[in-house]
């Protein structure tokens, strides 16, 4: 005998939403629960990538340093500087002060190219082509003795003695001699970003200033390294300075003097405990919110004028696609058992009033029959 199982529908129904909509809100609930953990985790992964790179920025500088330190300890640099500084220690302050001022009037005229030439042919400038040959991160290297004449070079100098310019005053460091690096420069003829590096010659005994040596870095290379690997259409480091200008980002370099708009939330965050020690945060911005990761290089306490800070972001809807198109899901889940539980109110309602219709209905046949006894 076959075996029949008899149920109503709307038992069912009810059954079924009793055990469904609660199910929807729980998924919703855990779901957003694991898009905020893909959004902190994300996060985090920004903040680290942002250290890593600030990591390979300071290093990077720390050797350029290092290399320039090492150039100016080089017998070759000492004697150069040495023998120039003893030459003009036989000329009075006055006539040297005026003798340097008149060469550096003169100095890209025909008049003073003689002066070049022996400055290039020294044996120090040979050593510092040499230098440069072995590291092509040295666009130019120049020597130059305690009143700023150069000694030495690998190329021809802009300046005979830039005593009035903020670099020599920052290395001469009114004759106590320090080191000084210049913020980020942009050559728009060679399209190359550079640092000007300037560190003190002193003399081994006496540990007197007596001299400087200069040296212009290319900081392109590390710039690309930066960028390299940018997986993703809206995934992008930025180099910035402490007044949100962009130092390098891709397809932007420091001469466009933009600013960055992720960097107005993230000084915010930077002034906060909290912020500093999350490393992350997702910025409002007028184009979508981001996802930023960023790091302070801490670059000021030695190097003044490079105060950077790096940022890593990306577009919020890029960074947790893998874990929005769940969250919209169980959304629209929801919105689905809700309507569900708004149709069977509604169809109860509506049966209800028909049950209540058909218990009134009943009367009018006896009052029919009323009438009809009245008639007889």
């Amino acid at each position: 005998m076959p075996l029949e199982v008899r149920f109503s529908l709307v038992k069912l129904l009810i059954v079924l939403i009793a055990v469904l909509v609660p199910l929807n809100f729980i998924g919703l609930y855990l779901t957003t629960q694991c898009y905020n953990v893909v959004q902190q985790n994300t996060g985090t992964l920004f903040r680290n990538i942002a250290e890593n790179d600030a990591i390979t920025i300071y290093r990077f500088l720390n050797d350029r340093v290092t290399s320039v330190a090492e150039i100016a300890s080089q017998p070759a640099i000492m004697n150069a500087v040495q023998a120039s500084n003893q030459k003009w220690a036989r000329i009075r302050p006055e006539a040297r002060t005026e003798q340097i001022a008149d060469t550096e009037i003169a100095w890209n005229t025909p008049p003073t190219d003689a002066v070049a030439s022996s400055i290039l042919a020294s044996p120090a400038s040979a050593s510092l082509r040499q230098r440069r040959e072995l590291d092509f991160r040295f666009l130019k290297l120049l020597v130059l003795d305690e009143n700023g004449v150069p000694v030495a070079a690998t190329d021809k100098p802009v300046h005979y003695a830039p005593v009035d310019e903020a670099f020599w005053q920052g290395v001469f460091a009114d004759g106590k001699g320090a080191l000084y690096v210049t913020d980020v420069q942009y050559d728009r003829t060679s399209k190359t970003a550079y640092l000007d590096i300037g560190m003190p010659v002193f003399d081994e005994k006496s540990k007197r200033f007596i001299g400087a040596v200069r040296a212009f870095v290319d900081v392109s290379p590390l710039f690309s390294l930066l960028h390299r690997d940018q997986a993703g259409r809206t995934l992008a480091t930025v180099l910035v300075r402490e007044d949100g200008t962009v130092i390098s980002a891709p397809n932007v370099d420091a001469s466009l003097h933009m600013k960055s708009q992720e960097y107005n939330a993230v000084r915010d965050a930077l002034g906060t405990l909290q912020g500093r020690q999350a490393g992350y945060l997702l910025a409002a911005l007028p184009g979508g919110n981001r996802l930023v990761g960023f790091a302070d290089i801490g670059l000021t306490p030695v190097y003044p004028n490079l105060a950077w800070f790096v940022m890593v972001g990306q577009g919020e809807r890029e960074a947790l696609s893998s874990v929005r198109t769940v969250v919209y899901f169980a959304i629209f889940m929801v919105l689905v058992a809700l309507l569900m539980v708004s149709l069977l109110t509604a169809y109860f309602f509506l049966h209800r009033k028909q049950e209540m219709a058909d218990i009134e209905a009943p009367p009018e046949p006896i009052k029919e029959e009323e009438e009809e006894l009245v008639t007889h």
